[in-house]
């Protein structure tokens, strides 16, 4: 489980059919042990390998399917988080690092300081988006400003703009979006 407070980035150095290898920074990889899940642009994934400088991390066909690991290219920026401990601040919301789908950079606008980001996405998550509800993006935990059937928006503030790769994205880019996983729930248990 995660926060979606993206505290660290990487540097993506290896891309096979089922194995990513992504560059960060030393305080990073010593918190970060084999066999310990890892959110890279919210995809939870287990470390398998760990240099000083890199580590190594396995997907599926599936992860690959679903997710923009297909898209990631050598030398692309992504979002890293570790998951949450007992003592972590929950200042985010419950990231499980199950990606959902894809969503499509289709408009950036400056508003003031902030960057307001309109993704389309497939209809099929429409019932889970939900004005001033929670989202993650890229494994970032995010406020919807608006949604409609086939579109949300969201606001970056600068912090976010500059301390994630999200200042990296461009129109027609691909991220991974999550929902909330309560509404999920509370969706199976009303059926």
């Amino acid at each position: 489980m995660f926060t979606g407070i993206i505290e660290n980035l990487g540097i993506v150095l290896e891309k096979t059919g089922s194995i990513l290898r992504v560059q960060s920074d030393k305080r990073f990889l010593a918190q970060l042990q084999k066999g310990l899940s890892v959110a890279i642009n919210g995809i939870c994934l287990t470390a398998v390998d760990k240099t000083s400088q890199s580590f190594t991390a396995d997907f599926m066909p599936e992860t690959a399917k679903r997710t923009n690991i297909k898209y990631l290219k050598i030398n692309d920026l992504v979002n890293l988080e570790l998951p949450v401990t007992p003592s972590t601040f929950l200042s985010g919301h419950i990231v499980q690092g199950h990606v959902d789908d894809l969503a499509k950079l289709i408009k950036i606008t400056k508003n003031n300081n902030s960057h307001i980001l309109k993704f389309s996405f497939p209809n099929s998550l429409s019932k889970y988006i939900i004005e001033k509800g929670s989202i993650a993006v890229n494994g970032i935990s995010l406020t919807v400003i608006e949604t409609k059937d086939d579109f949300f928006t969201v606001g970056i503030i600068p912090h976010t703009w500059e301390n994630t790769m999200l200042h990296r994205l461009k129109i027609k880019d691909f991220v991974n979006i999550e929902v909330d996983v309560l509404a999920k729930y509370l969706e199976r248990m009303i059926r």
